[in-house]
């Protein structure tokens, strides 16, 4: 006999507990380790592309300071689509030049304009699914669910009162038939 206050399947049970504690805490250890490694890379791609940016606005700003550029912008004429609002006589309207696209061009502003179309519906489709709007449409869908089982009794409630109608109507057509007899 052993003098042990404690069975020895309890001991085998809190020692099972213990290790499977141990284990989720070892779990849960390693995912928060994970996600702090996968937010210092996002973080740095971050920065890496906040510094490439730099780069390209500081060499544009660099290439719009130069003179050739600000005289040439100076020199291009503004096209305005109506005069309205301006004072004196309109003005003569210039002949159309017409100007095409290369290749790379044309295929650049098709990518835009798509990308921007794909922008739009996303943003359309993200708002649409908002949490905000999702409840509205619960709202009024309950709503509506309300006015229908509602409209349904009223509807159940003349139906019921005619077939009742009827029905005496039937039954006193009945008794006449037997009192003319």
């Amino acid at each position: 006999m052993t003098n042990s206050s404690m069975p020895g399947w309890a001991l085998a049970a809190t020692l099972i507990a213990v290790g499977v504690l141990v284990l989720i805490s070892l779990v849960v250890v390693l995912l928060a380790l994970g996600a702090r490694r996968r937010a210092r890379l996002r973080l740095e791609a971050a920065e890496a592309s906040e510094a490439e940016l730099r780069e390209r606005l500081e060499a544009l700003e660099k290439r719009l300071a130069q003179p050739e550029v600000r005289r040439r912008r100076r020199d291009e004429k503004e096209y305005v689509i109506t005069s309205l609002g301006e004072d004196g006589e309109p003005a003569e309207v210039e002949q159309v030049v017409q100007r095409t696209l290369t290749a790379p061009a044309f295929a650049d502003a098709v990518f835009r304009e798509t990308v921007v179309h794909g922008a739009a519906l996303v943003h359309g489709v993200r708002r649409a699914l908002s949490p905000e709007v999702r409840f509205k449409i619960r709202y009024e869908m309950h709503r509506e669910v309300k006015r229908a089982r509602k409209d349904r009794k009223s509807e159940m409630r003349e139906a019921l009162r005619e077939y009742r109608a009827r029905q005496r109507a039937a039954v006193d057509e009945d008794v006449r038939m037997e009192d003319t007899r």
